[in-house]
Order: C-alpha cells, then sequence, then structure tokens
C-alpha cells in the first residue's frame, strides 16, 4: 500500500486529470457524434433533468497561430513518438517534474518562414488575431454556414470526417491511429523546416468551459490536420459543433469536483460562436446570455480553482468516471467499488493489503480534529478537505515571490514558474532578506524586534505574538521551515539527547539531507538568526535532487546595520572571520550545497540532521544515506506529511539499519495548509509529524535500542463491503500458510 499525497507535484496530478477527462470525451463524443440523432436527444433530455448550478459558466475560445507542440521521449534528448509524455501521465508517473522539456516542448512555428508571402500572411494573422482578443470587434462572415435550428441534430452540420477527427487527436482507435499515420506523412510537407519525425502539432484552438469560480469543467483541444495553417478562418470554422459536444459533456460529466449539473446561464467568449450556438443551448434548458463577453480576460478575482477530482486507490479511475466512496470502517481510502476493494484488501504480501493497515489508518483519521487545531483567523479554511489554495493565495495578492512554489497559479512577468536552484542575488534590493515572502499588498514580516526572544516558542500563537504578526497572516506556510528547525534545536534534541548540551554551543553546523522544495525557499531561513540571533549556523543544503549547477556553492547571509547583504563565499571552505567574533555578538548564516546523495559527501561531522516531509520508501538512495547515518550516529530529525509516512520511514529504517524511528509527534510549527489527497482522506500536512532516528547498538555496547510504538489493533479478518465475508476469508488464509 502506497499514498503519494504531499510527495507528488501537483501539476502531475492536474495533467493526469486534464487529459483524462479530454480521452474520455473524445470517445465519447465519437460515439455520440456517429449515432442516430436520438442518441442526442436522449443526452439533452437527460440534461435538462440535471440540477442547476447558480454559478456562470464561461465558454472560452482561445484560437492558437504561433507555437506548436513536440512530443519528447522522456529520458533521451530530442524529439520522439511521444513516449515520453506517455510515461509522464501513465500508471507509474514521476513524483517530480524539475524540467517539462524532455516530455513536452513548445516550438515557435514562425521559426525558419521563407518568402515575402509567409511574412505577409503572418502580419494579416497578427492583424486578425488583435482585432480577435477583444470578441466584440470579431463578426460573422456573411458567408457562414447557419447554426443548425432545433430540430436538427449536431452531427448533421459536422464536416465529413468529425469523428474521426476527434479519434485522431485524441491517440484512440483503430480510425484515429490509421488517420495519425496519414496526418505524420503529410505535415512535414506543410511545416516549415522542419523534419519528419521531429514536426510539432499545432494546437490551432483550445475550447475551454469554466464556471465564474475558475473551476475547469471541460476542454477540448483542437488539433491543425493536414493543412498546417493556424488561421481562424481555416483551422477553427465550423467550432458549433464541437463546442456544442463540449458543453453537453461537460454538464453530464464535469472535470472539476461536484454533481452533474446545468448552469443557468452561460455566456461565449466570441462572437460568431455566440450566435452558432443561440439556437443550440436552448435545447439543454440554459439561458445564454444576450450578447457574448465584450472582452476575453480573467477579472481580477479570477483564478483556475485547485480541482478536487478524486481517484480510486487501485484503479486511479477519476471521481468524473465512476462514483467514488471511502472504506467503510476506517473512511480514509477511496475505491470506486467492491471489486476494487475487495482486490485492495487481498494485496500480497499481507503488509501491504488493506486488511493489514484499515486499523491503522483508522487511528490516523482520528488525528484529523489536532492537526487541523491551529490559532490562525483562516484555519478553517485551509484545513477543509475542499481547500482552494490557488483562490485563497490569488484574493491576498500572493502570486510572486516564494509564493508561486505553492501552487499551480502563473507568476506575473519577469519571473519564472519554477525558480529551482538559483542562489539568491547578491544584491538583495533595500537588504530586505523577506522581499520573497511579500505579496502585491502591505509589508507581511514587521520589523524585527529590537531585543532578542527571552523565552522559548512552541506554538505559533506565542512566535506571532513576539514577531508582531497578526494571526490573519499566511506567512507560517513559508516560515514553518526556519521554525521547524527552531523547535527541534530549542526544544527536541534537548529532551532526547541531553548530553549534547546543545543549547549553549555558540555555533551548529546543520545538514539539511534530501533536499528540495526548502532549498528554493533559502532565504526564509533567515529567520534563525532572528529567533537565535546569538548561534553561528551553518545549514548544508544535500541531495542529488539539487541542480547540479549549484554543486559546492556557499554563500554567506550577514547583517549590515538594519539591512541584510549577500556575499559569496569561497568554495567549502568556512569563513574566516566566523570564529573570531566576540562571545555575544551577532553571528552570521552561512549555507552550502551540495548536489549529490548524503552517502557520497564527504568532510566534518555535523551536530545535527534535519530532513523535510523525508518519504524514506519513495527514494531508493535513503537505503544508502540511512547506514551513512548510523554510521555517524548523530541526531538526525525528519518530519513527515501524515502519521502513515511516519509509519513507512520506520520500516525503512529497519530494513536500511535494523535501528528504527521514535515515536512521532505532531509538529507545533508544522504549515497550516492542507496538503491535496487523490485517492484518500487522510489529513495531510507539510511538516505535520516529526520523530528522530534510533540507531542500532553498537556492537559490545550491551544496550537495547528505544522502544517502539505500541502494537496495532488486530486487522480485520475480511473486507467490510464484501456479502460473502466467510468464504472470501479463506483463500488470504490458505495462501499465509503457503508462504510460510
Amino acid at each position: 500500500m502506497e499514498f503519494v499525497s504531499g510527495y507528488r507535484d501537483e501539476f502531475l496530478d492536474f495533467a493526469a486529470l486534464l487529459f483524462g477527462w479530454f480521452r474520455k470525451f473524445v470517445a465519447e463524443r465519437g460515439a455520440v457524434g456517429t449515432s442516430l440523432e436520438g442518441r442526442w436527444w436522449q443526452l439533452e433530455a437527460q440534461i435538462r433533468r440535471l440540477p442547476q448550478d447558480p454559478a456562470l459558466w464561461v465558454l472560452h475560445v482561445l484560437p492558437n497561430r504561433s507555437v506548436g507542440i513536440s512530443l519528447g521521449q522522456g529520458a533521451e534528448p530530442g524529439p520522439g513518438p511521444g513516449l515520453g509524455s506517455a510515461r509522464l501521465l501513465g500508471d507509474d508517473p514521476p513524483l517530480h517534474l524539475r524540467d517539462l522539456s524532455p516530455y513536452v516542448s513548445f516550438v515557435s512555428l514562425e521559426d525558419g518562414e521563407e518568402g515575402e508571402e509567409e511574412e505577409e500572411e503572418d502580419e494579416e494573422e497578427e492583424k486578425r488575431e488583435e482585432g480577435g482578443a477583444g470578441t466584440e470587434k470579431v463578426e460573422p462572415e456573411e458567408d457562414q454556414e447557419l447554426a443548425p435550428s432545433s430540430r436538427e441534430s449536431p452531427q448533421e452540420t459536422n464536416p465529413p470526417g468529425e469523428s474521426e477527427e476527434a479519434d485522431r487527436e485524441a491517440g484512440g482507435g483503430k480510425d484515429g491511429c490509421r488517420e495519425d499515420r496519414v496526418e505524420n506523412e503529410t505535415r512535414p510537407q506543410k511545416t516549415k523546416g522542419q523534419r519528419s519525425e521531429a514536426a510539432p502539432l499545432h494546437l490551432s484552438c483550445l475550447l475551454l468551459v469554466t464556471d465564474e469560480h475558475g473551476t475547469i469543467l471541460g476542454i477540448d483541444l483542437l488539433v491543425d490536420g493536414a493543412q498546417g495553417t493556424a488561421s481562424w478562418g481555416s483551422g477553427t470554422e465550423n467550432l458549433a459543433p464541437r463546442a456544442y459536444a463540449l458543453l453537453c459533456h461537460s454538464m453530464a460529466c464535469p472535470m472539476g469536483s461536484g454533481d452533474p449539473r446545468k448552469p443557468q446561464q452561460l455566456t461565449v467568449g466570441d462572437a460568431r460562436l455566440h450566435r452558432e450556438l443561440e439556437s443550440l443551448v436552448p435545447r439543454l434548458g440554459v439561458k445564454l446570455a444576450k450578447t457574448p463577453m465584450r472582452t476575453w480576460g480573467p477579472r481580477p478575482g479570477f483564478t483556475f480553482a485547485s480541482l478536487r477530482a478524486r481517484t480510486c486507490h487501485v484503479c486511479h479511475r477519476h471521481s468524473f468516471e465512476v462514483k467514488l466512496t471511502p472504506c467503510p470502517q476506517c473512511s480514509a481510502v477511496l475505491y470506486c467499488g467492491e471489486a476494487c476493494l475487495r482486490a485492495d484488501w487481498r494485496r500480497c504480501p499481507d503488509d501491504v493489503s488493506h486488511r493489514f493497515w484499515c486499523p491503522r489508518l483508522a487511528t490516523f483519521m482520528d488525528r484529523a480534529g489536532e492537526l487541523a487545531a491551529l490559532p490562525f483567523t483562516y484555519t478553517a479554511e485551509v484545513t477543509s478537505e475542499t481547500f482552494n489554495k490557488e483562490a485563497f493565495l490569488a484574493s491576498r495578492g500572493l502570486t510572486r515571490g516564494y509564493w508561486t512554489q505553492l501552487s499551480m497559479l502563473i507568476p506575473g512577468p519577469g519571473s519564472s514558474r519554477h525558480p529551482r536552484g538559483h542562489m539568491p542575488s547578491l544584491s538583495l534590493r533595500g537588504g530586505d532578506p523577506y522581499q520573497l515572502l511579500q505579496g502585491d499588498g502591505p509589508a507581511l514580516m514587521p520589523p524585527v524586534p529590537p531585543d532578542p526572544p527571552r523565552a522559548l516558542f512552541g506554538s505559533w500563537q506565542d512566535y506571532y505574538t513576539w514577531r508582531g504578526l497578526s494571526l490573519d497572516s499566511p506567512t507560517a506556510v513559508l516560515l514553518t521551515y526556519p521554525l521547524t528547525v527552531y523547535y527541534v534545536i530549542t526544544h527536541l534534541v534537548p529532551q532526547s539527547f541531553p548530553e549534547l548540551n546543545i543549547q549553549n554551543k555558540q555555533s551548529l553546523k546543520i545538514h539539511v539531507v534530501e533536499a528540495g522544495k526548502e532549498f528554493d525557499l533559502v532565504m526564509v531561513f533567515w529567520e534563525l538568526l532572528v529567533l537565535l540571533p546569538h548561534v553561528a549556523l551553518e545549514l548544508q543544503f544535500v541531495g542529488d535532487g539539487l541542480p547540479p549547477e549549484s554543486d559546492q556553492q556557499h554563500f554567506t547571509l550577514q547583517r549590515d546595520g538594519p539591512e541584510v547583504s549577500v556575499r559569496p563565499g569561497s568554495g567549502i571552505s568556512a569563513r574566516p572571520s566566523s570564529g573570531t567574533k566576540e562571545k555575544g555578538a551577532r553571528r552570521d548564516l552561512q549555507i552550502k550545497v551540495s548536489a549529490r546523495p548524503y552517502h557520497l559527501l564527504q568532510g566534518p561531522k555535523p551536530d545535527l540532521v534535519i530532513g523535510f516531509n523525508s518519504g524514506f520508501g519513495l527514494k531508493d538512495t535513503w537505503l544508502s544515506s540511512l547506514p551513512r547515518l548510523q554510521s555517524l550516529r548523530v541526531p538526525a530529525f525528519f518530519t513527515e506529511s501524515s502519521e502513515y509516512g511516519c509509519v513507512m520511514d520506520d520500516q525503512t529504517m529497519a530494513v536500511a539499519t535494523g535501528g528504527g524511528t521514535s515515536p512521532p509527534q505532531p509538529n507545533p510549527f508544522r504549515s497550516p495548509f492542507r496538503l491535496r489527497a487523490a485517492d484518500n482522506c487522510m489529513p495531510w500536512y507539510c511538516n505535520a509529524f516529526i520523530f528522530h532516528l534510533v540507531y542500532k547498538p553498537a556492537q559490545g555496547s550491551g544496550t537495547r535500542p528505544a522502544p517502539g510504538p505500541p502494537p496495532p489493533s488486530p486487522t480485520p479478518s475480511a473486507p467490510p463491503a464484501l456479502t460473502r465475508r466467510r468464504r472470501g476469508e479463506k483463500k488470504p488464509g490458505r495462501g499465509a500458510r503457503r508462504r510460510r
């Protein structure tokens, strides 16, 4: 049994959801489009009986004339038949996506143009694009085909080969494969300067159905065929049948969360398409706005919401395909039916089956209320299972800087989507180390208090009060990393390793192992010097996930009066003046980077090792890094996003070293944002729990390892939803005897 909630990039879940819905839509659209007119009447009658959604729905029309899509081979460089994208969305996708180019790359269709005629055509297309950006300027052509009447079936207005084209776009079906081969044979002659195997796909138009809140309800991709043109007149004419089919499917099977429904009112982002849909949309019992959207463009409060579509834990089908229900006993895992529950219940070996995990997951679910007990004013919103993270951040203007690391929102101009691995600028604007924490509003971080804290902080409430922060401030989402380090130094190490006397040390060397997102937020660790101003700190980020160009880099954050400056260091050597300061003077923060697995790191022994949301069982390098920590025998503390992850880490530690882990305890400085879980209902929070490694006793020491957690409650013998439990109970029992 394996859950990747909190570990896998949200973008990958989003891509799988998007293209999974699109494949289903294309398959069903082709079936309906080639059937008799009665099938459409049945679908329309079904939609008319659906409940109404009070939110306004929007049909967006997004033409594309200059960008093509090239599919790669994944790990292999260069273009390919799309094997990389298939792996990206397959049954075993990667957990992280630091570079999209091996899978999908975007190419300019305007490069390599020859002849003045093509340049003139491009200029004319740009003029038409400028006129089409505001939909009020788009006028229907005089010789345009009229939309079908209310008694006509939409497939009657389809051009020949409409269903075959849909199959070709989805890449499925026998006809689709055959026509896709024909298209590949003819496309290179039409594509400018491209080889046949590298010919990019041209997405001529994108149809997108959303509600007024930004929830994506449906999508249709119009890929140019053999003509390879990108003009509005040729590539995307006759949109009404496809748009109507998309609207029907979005109502009967909405991509986002929620049951099938129809909107009370629909608006269209294109004038011509609005005219063509005037006679079609009323068939569904939906009111079409009198006029199209005057201009295309999101309102200031509009954001594409985090999609809450869930998946079955076994077959991975989404909630828009099947009805998902949690396990009746633990209420933690989602299944699409008894078949998947029975298969998961009887998995072998027994310790990966749901029969083994069910009572344990039930105890994990009981911690949901405790984890959600936070003092912030927005706690109820951000700890809900339906938490809309993108809308929360957008409503507060948190769409740039470090905040872009927390969501799928596109950052503002001048900043990249995932600025991974970039060292902090050597010239901070205004000397403010918190500039990357700012949003579009007022400053989030108040000035540093003149006096150091007089007492140790053990909660967000105490820290916010001393720091002068309002409980409405969401900076705890970013500050969870330095505050967790602070809590380990001031509370956990003295409790578990009192012989180290760590609170009286004037310098600390800390290794942050398997570093990832926390290195992308490296400037937030300046807060450690605010909390521990008289300790010289050296943080060394270690992990093969760090960018190779940052390997062996070293820089120092130092205070210059009221400001902070960054100066580069010399390789991996320590700053010469760091050990010569007078006692009680303010110290600097040194940052070092080693882009390699921890077991390959060489250097002096650290005072402390810390890892964030480690996930021992999800990466093979831990099987070598944990024995390395066993040989160093230094205090090593790790956080996890769930109690389930702590149990898996204990099992991995036992396999790798023969040791174990301490009983996990909730982290008072955990992130308040609840993480999205696709196939389960367990509470996941960044840095939710903390534990430390319990090393295997050295030979001849005569000591025993610390006691582990208490034994779990006995596992039930049969799945809760099965009707014939006694008969189904025999097979697992016989299988266990055969294994013994």
